[in-house]
C-alpha cells in the first residue's frame, strides 16, 4: 500500500508529461502543415517563373530562322539574338544581385517580371516597323528582366519552406523550365514559322508590293505569341505584387571575413570555372540556335517540322538532367563530366560530317549530354571559395556572356564557308575546354 502511494503521483506526473509532449507535438505540426499552406501560393507563383523565362528563352531558336528569313539576314547578323540576350546577362547580373541582397528577392523578381513583360509587348511595335534593330532591342529588354528573375527567383524557393527541403524545392522548379524547354518549339513554334521559304531569286522576282506584304506577314506572325505572352507576365506581375510573401535580405553582418576579386581569383578552380562555362553556354547557345538551320539544310526537313524536333531537342535537354543527377549517386561529378564532354566531342564531329536525319538525331543527343554541364561546373568552380564564395558565383555568372560572343563566331564560320555544319566547329572546341576542365579543374584551391 505504501509502495503504491509512492508510485502513484510519479505515474501521474509521467501522464501529464506525456499529455503536454503530445499536446507540445501537435501543435507543432499543426503549425507546420500551417505554414506550409501558407507558403503553398507563393512557392507556386515563384516556381511559374522557371517556367516562363525558360519559355522565352527556348523562343530564341525559333526566332533566329525567322528573322533571318523576313529580314534577308546572314548567319552572322541572325547571331546577333543570341548577342543581344547574353550581353543583357553580363551588363546586369551584378545590378540584379545588388537589387536582391539590399532590397529583398521579392523587390528583384518584381522589377523583372515588369522589364519581361514590357520587351514581350515591343514586339508588337517592332513588328510593325520592319526594322531588326528594335527586335534586338526588345530582347534586350527581355534579357535584363530574365537577369533579375534568375537571379532572384534561384535562391527565393530555397526560403519559401523548410530548410531541410529547401534541395528538392529547387530541383523541382528548375524542372518547369525544362518542360518550356520542349512546349515552346513543338507548339509555339509552328505559329511563328510560316513555311514559307523563297530563293534570294525567286523574292528577286517579286513585285515590290508582293514582297513588302510577304516580309511584313513574316515579321508580324510575331506579333500574337509575344503579346499574350506578356499580358501574362504583367497578370503575374500583379499577383506576385499582392501576394504576402518573406522578403528576405542580407544581413550586413553575415558572411563576416574578408573577401575580394583579386582573393577569388586566386583559386585555380575558380579560374578554370570562369573560362569552363564560358565555353559551355557559348556551345549550348550555338547548338540550340543554330538546330533550325541545320535540320533545314543538312537533313532537308522543312522548318514546321524542324521546330517539333527542337521540342525533342529540350526533351531531351531535361530528361538528361534526371539521369545526370540519378548517375551521380554512383559516379563522381568530375568523372561524368568527362564522360559527357568526351561523348559530345564525337557526336559533334558527327554532326559536322553527317549527313540527313543523322544529324538531326545528334543534335538532340547532344542536348541530353549537355544537360548536367552547366550545375557541374558551377558547383567546381566555387568549390572551397569560403567568404569569396559570393564573388566567385557572381563571376561565373557574368561568365555566360559566352552566349553572346561565341553564337557569331559561328555564323561568320559558316557565311565564310557556305556550310552551317563546318560553323559546328565552334561547339567542338568548346566541348573540348570543358573536357580540359574536368581534368584540370578539380586541382585544390589556392585561395
Amino acid at each position: 500500500m505504501a509502495l503504491n502511494s509512492q508510485l502513484g503521483p510519479q505515474k501521474s506526473a509521467v501522464n501529464i508529461d506525456l499529455q503536454e509532449s503530445k499536446f507540445s507535438c501537435d501543435k507543432k505540426g499543426n503549425e507546420d502543415s500551417t505554414e506550409s499552406k501558407k507558403w503553398l501560393f507563393p512557392f507556386m507563383l515563384v516556381t511559374s517563373l522557371f517556367f516562363f523565362w525558360g519559355f522565352v528563352h527556348n523562343l530564341d531558336p525559333i526566332l533566329i530562322p525567322h528573322l533571318r528569313k523576313a529580314f534577308n539576314l546572314t548567319d552572322l547578323e541572325s547571331s546577333l539574338v543570341d548577342s543581344a540576350v547574353f550581353i543583357a546577362y553580363f551588363a546586369m547580373a551584378l545590378p540584379a544581385g545588388f537589387v536582391a541582397r539590399k532590397y529583398g528577392y521579392k523587390t528583384g523578381i518584381l522589377i523583372g517580371l515588369v522589364l519581361f513583360g514590357i520587351g514581350s509587348i515591343l514586339f508588337v511595335p517592332a513588328a510593325n516597323s520592319l526594322q531588326y534593330v528594335y527586335f534586338l532591342g526588345a530582347l534586350f529588354i527581355i534579357a535584363c528582366g530574365l537577369t533579375f528573375l534568375e537571379t532572384a527567383a534561384n535562391p527565393y524557393v530555397t526560403v519559401l519552406g523548410p530548410p531541410e527541403t529547401a534541395t528538392k524545392r529547387l530541383n523541382f522548379a528548375q524542372s518547369f523550365n525544362g518542360l518550356a524547354a520542349f512546349i515552346a518549339p513543338t507548339f509555339v513554334g509552328p505559329m511563328i514559322l510560316s513555311g514559307k521559304n523563297y530563293t534570294e531569286a525567286e523574292m528577286a522576282s517579286m513585285s515590290s508590293v508582293d514582297l513588302q506584304a510577304y516580309l511584313a506577314s513574316e515579321a508580324a506572325s510575331v506579333k500574337m505569341p509575344y503579346l499574350v505572352l506578356g499580358l501574362i507576365i504583367f497578370v503575374v506581375t500583379i499577383l506576385v505584387y499582392f501576394t504576402r510573401m518573406p522578403d528576405v535580405k542580407e544581413n550586413d553582418s553575415e558572411g563576416a571575413g574578408e573577401s575580394s576579386f583579386s582573393s577569388a581569383l586566386k583559386s585555380m578552380k575558380l579560374r578554370w570555372g570562369i573560362v569552363a562555362q564560358f565555353f559551355y553556354v557559348g556551345a549550348q547557345v550555338c547548338v540550340g540556335s543554330f538546330f533550325i538551320k541545320m535540320a533545314t539544310t543538312a537533313a532537308g526537313i522543312e522548318e514546321g517540322a524542324a521546330a517539333k524536333y527542337l521540342g525533342f531537342f529540350g526533351l531531351a535537354f531535361m530528361l538528361g538532367r534526371f539521369a545526370g543527377t540519378f548517375l551521380m549517386q554512383y559516379i563522381q561529378p568530375r568523372k561524368l563530366l568527362i564522360i559527357y564532354a568526351m561523348i559530345n566531342i564525337f557526336l559533334t564531329i558527327l554532326a559536322i560530317t553527317g549527313t540527313g536525319m543523322v544529324v538531326v538525331y545528334t543534335l538532340i543527343s547532344i542536348a541530353f549530354f549537355m544537360s548536367i554541364m552547366f550545375p557541374t561546373i558551377f558547383s567546381m568552380g566555387i568549390d572551397g571559395l569560403g567568404n569569396n564564395t559570393k564573388i566567385g558565383s557572381s563571376l561565373i555568372v557574368m561568365s555566360i556572356v559566352g552566349g553572346a560572343l561565341l553564337p557569331p563566331v559561328l555564323g561568320l564560320i559558316s557565311d565564310a564557308t557556305g556550310s552551317i555544319q563546318m560553323g559546328y566547329l565552334v561547339p567542338l572546341v568548346c566541348f573540348s575546354v570543358i573536357l580540359l576542365f574536368a581534368f584540370n579543374g578539380h586541382k585544390a584551391n589556392k585561395a
